[in-house]
């Protein structure tokens, strides 16, 4: 997929689903970290949170006590639209969501005291930029060894054929060149078992982990060759690989 590609895949999605995956039944196994709750654990009261990459506001709007102001932002307008929704009806008088773009951020230098980034892109100057001295970065991005099986089966998919790590470091580069000093880096890649085959279908369909899953000759008779070769009593194998990267400025 290209870069325009990609951008009509979110703005489908965001009206659609945003990033709310909570229907899926899934279960896994190994240790493994819950991205937000790290972020809720290096905030104040008194801080200022922006979360770039936001989707459909679905975490941001589970940690509104975490800061004083809590700013999602995202580059998708379909997606900002279905986050102002959401937050209507959490009426979270202390969070705001805006259309924007992740390598010109329309704020102050300086403004922000904890920079949240979860499975988006993100400009390592850009962020450094708005985060005030001695505040924290955290980014959790998918590693390329993610779904692994699944991206063998189908011989396409997000970061397939990419050596694993790479991103990560290229990030942790880039956070150095941009100033930041304290750079520390964390992995997981546990077993994930989806209980049926609606539950990997519907990820498969609103995520970008096969890109145009579905529109291509045979996808459907992988998947069922997939599903025969990985299903267990658990439900249908996989892995979910991430990495996490928290950089003080």
């Amino acid at each position: 997929m290209n870069v325009f590609d990609y951008k009509k895949f979110y703005e489908k999605v965001g009206a659609i689903n945003g990033w709310d995956f909570s229907r899926v039944k899934s279960q896994s196994e190994g240790d493994k970290w819950e991205f937000y709750h790290e972020v809720t654990q290096r905030c104040k009261p008194s801080d200022l949170l922006l979360d770039i990459g936001t989707g459909g506001g679905e975490a941001l709007l589970t940690i509104l006590d975490a800061a004083h102001l809590l700013v999602g932002i995202d580059i998708s307008d379909s997606m900002i639209r279905t986050a102002n929704s959401r937050l209507h009806h959490a009426k979270g008088k202390n969070v705001r969501f805006l259309q924007m773009d992740a390598v010109n951020l329309s704020f102050p230098d300086s403004f922000f005291n904890v920079i949240s980034c979860r499975h988006s892109e993100f400009a390592a100057y850009e962020v450094a930029r708005v985060l005030a001295e001695d505040g924290v970065f955290l980014t959790q991005q998918v590693a390329e060894g993610d779904k692994l099986n699944l991206k063998q089966a189908f011989q396409r998919g997000q970061g397939h054929g990419v050596v694993d790590g790479m991103l990560k470091h290229q990030y942790m580069h880039d956070l150095q060149e941009a100033g930041f000093t304290d750079i520390q880096s964390f992995d997981y890649d546990v077993t994930e078992y989806y209980q049926s085959y609606e539950d990997l279908v519907f990820t498969l369909k609103y995520t970008p982990i096969i890109p145009n899953f579905g529109q291509e000759e045979h996808d459907f008779e992988r998947l069922q060759a997939f599903i025969q070769e990985n299903g267990t009593v658990k439900g249908i194998r996989t892995n979910s690989k991430r990495f996490m990267i928290i950089a003080r400025k």
